[in-house]
């Protein structure tokens, strides 16, 4: 099914303001919410659709990767994103809406916290196995320098809205009841900014990079995250910022596979070392080991490497290196190398193959 248009959902044109959309959205929110329309279908799914709406367009960051990339711009997201972690419109909902139903509404309180962001970190197998220290340049919001965050122009400050009278409600009658909700000018806040600072255009915040060292601990592996307390977002009228989470992602490598805290590398030896027997140098993690190959070594046969594999996660230990043997079937032969193994063949017969004929012993028995 496809998703209509959010400005078309909220009503709005595309060049619509941070008050307007959050104005509109408080609007169509409160005739739809469930509250008022018990047991309605319809309305239940267009009150869904609107806090889908509200959530893309009422976040700066989502709204500018949705104007350019549709839908797909904020259900996919990219290497960062605001709000990956939290960050909806249900802040609103219970604080104005739901409030506004039963006439207790109130205006967003100050210090509201900041959204969490996310940042993607790609490693390598060995960084992962061992553990790393490095540094990322994280984008996200600053509080504006030349405003202090205030939104207003240096040397003013926002000023009392004349509506509300700074309460950041406006009060109403339907019917019986007397109800609240946010007031329309200054979308709740209570304040104007008339002078709005050239920075931050009035936002109270400006976008920068912020250098974080990270260390990654030995044994991660792709999708385990790491959480940076207060280097999110920050947060409204001096409210505490949000968390930023680092989601791990390893490579894969050309020699070895994980499987738990193990790594699997499989080592392709020829026929005459596995008839024969042979010494092998094996990769690990941390350089090269011999490796003894016994005479009659078969396809598949696993050689154990303990404590070469991968450290424990914030636990103690390591895991193994198991190595897989893989025999080589030649397939270009001199008319000289054919002649010596067909020798070699007649020769053989089943004492030199006791699998094989272990096995046609019992398609014999069943079969007959």
């Amino acid at each position: 099914m496809n998703k209509r248009d959010y400005y078309e959902v909220l009503e709005v044109n595309r060049n619509a303001s941070e008050t307007e959309i959050k104005k509109a959205y408080r609007k169509l929110a409160l005739k739809c919410h469930p509250d008022k329309n018990p047991g309605d279908k319809q309305a239940e799914e267009r009150f869904k659709e609107l806090s889908e709406a509200y959530a893309a367009l009422s976040d700066a960051q989502k709204r500018a990767l949705y104007d350019q990339y549709g839908h797909a711009g904020v259900d996919q997201g990219g290497g960062f994103s605001s709000g990956g972690f939290g960050g909806t419109p249900f802040e609103d909902l219970f604080g104005d809406i739901f409030g506004d139903i039963f006439g207790g509404g109130s205006r967003r309180s100050a210090g509201r916290r900041g959204d969490d962001l996310r940042y993607n970190l790609t490693i390598s197998f060995e960084e992962a196995a061992f553990g790393l220290e490095t540094k990322v340049q994280v984008p996200r919001h600053e509080t504006c320098r030349t405003c202090q965050g205030s939104g207003a122009r240096p040397g003013t400050s926002p000023q009392i809205c004349q509506t509300c009278s700074g309460h950041g409600q406006v009060r109403f009658q339907q019917g019986f009841f007397s109800l609240t909700r946010p007031c329309p000018d200054c979308g709740g806040e209570g304040k104007r900014i008339t002078d709005p600072c050239s920075e931050c255009r009035g936002t109270g915040l400006t976008r920068s990079k912020k250098t974080l060292s990270l260390k990654i601990p030995a044994g991660v592996e792709s999708g385990n995250r790491l959480k940076l307390n207060r280097e999110g977002e920050p947060g409204a009228q001096g409210g505490p910022s949000g968390d930023l989470y680092v989601v791990i992602t390893v490579k894969n490598h050309p020699i070895f596979q994980r499987e738990g805290q193990d790594i699997i590398c499989e080592i392709p030896v020829s026929f005459s070392q596995a008839v024969l027997g042979c010494q092998l140098e094996i990769p690990t993690l941390e350089g090269k080991v011999n490796l003894k190959l016994p005479a009659g070594t078969q396809s598949g046969k696993i050689f154990k490497l303990t404590g070469k594999g991968i450290p424990a996660l914030h636990g103690y230990g390591r895991g193994d290196e198991l190595v897989v043997v893989r025999v080589e079937t030649p397939t270009k032969l001199t008319p000289r190398q054919k002649e010596l193994l067909e020798e070699f063949s007649r020769e053989g017969g089943e004492e030199i193959h006791p699998m094989g004929k272990s096995f046609f012993d019992k398609v014999k028995e069943l079969f007959g």
